[in-house]
């Protein structure tokens, strides 16, 4: 296994985050259960470009795991205190409706790497249901409420400020939209209609999935 000081470090950040207990397990069984991945982490890894909204990869753990609910109010931004929050519009047991999209091909797993993710600004002000065939025609994929908790987690510094992201990869039967933005200097997982524009919201996406 060729060692990466980056897996090492977004463990250890899960970890120091309290992750393992969350999943009900020891900390040595719970890095146990990613270390697979680890030899999935791309040979030449660039570093996080908050200006341009792009990570090279980030660990994905799964509600397989640990559920959304729990990990929300894990998050920060960058430099702050105040604990991320599921937003009110969600009732309670609303983000275990939400599954991702079935042609995207989520790996089956407990923990993944989601690589050569974008925050995808340039769609701030645009549709979901238009950006998505537009990701698509790239030959990317839209990030799910999993991928876009694991993004905010291991760089918070990519949510700011009028730049904040939709999750257009994880869906239920109605035309919600799952997305993160700042609300009264937090983070917040929240929901928008498929067919409202935002322009201080865009669509985040990745060139793919690596699991176990």
């Amino acid at each position: 296994m060729t060692y990466s000081p980056l897996f090492t470090a977004q463990v250890d950040r899960l970890v120091s985050l309290g992750y393992a207990g969350l999943a009900g397990l020891t900390e040595s069984d719970f890095r146990a259960r990613l270390a697979p991945l680890e030899e999935r982490v791309p040979v030449a890894t660039g570093p996080v470009d908050a200006a341009e909204g792009r990570v090279p990869w980030v660990l994905v753990v799964t509600r397989d795991l640990i559920p959304p609910e729990p990990r929300v109010p894990l998050l920060r931004l960058a430099g702050g205190r105040k604990p991320g929050v599921v937003d009110r519009n969600h009732g309670e047991g609303d983000l275990a409706t939400y599954y991702p999209l079935p042609e995207l091909g989520v790996p089956d797993t407990l923990a993944y790497l989601l690589l050569d993710v974008e925050r995808g600004e340039e769609f701030c002000g645009v549709k979901p249901e238009d950006a998505l065939p537009v990701i698509r025609g790239r030959g990317r994929t839209p990030l799910t409420i999993d991928e876009g908790i694991a993004l905010v987690t291991q760089a918070p510094e990519l949510l700011v400020k009028n730049q904040c992201f939709m999750l257009s990869g994880s869906r239920r039967p109605d035309r919600r939209v799952p997305a993160l933005w700042i609300s009264e200097r937090a983070p917040k997982l929240g929901w928008c209609w498929d067919g409202n524009p935002h322009t201080w919201l865009g669509v985040a996406s990745a060139g793919g999935r690596s699991g176990p």
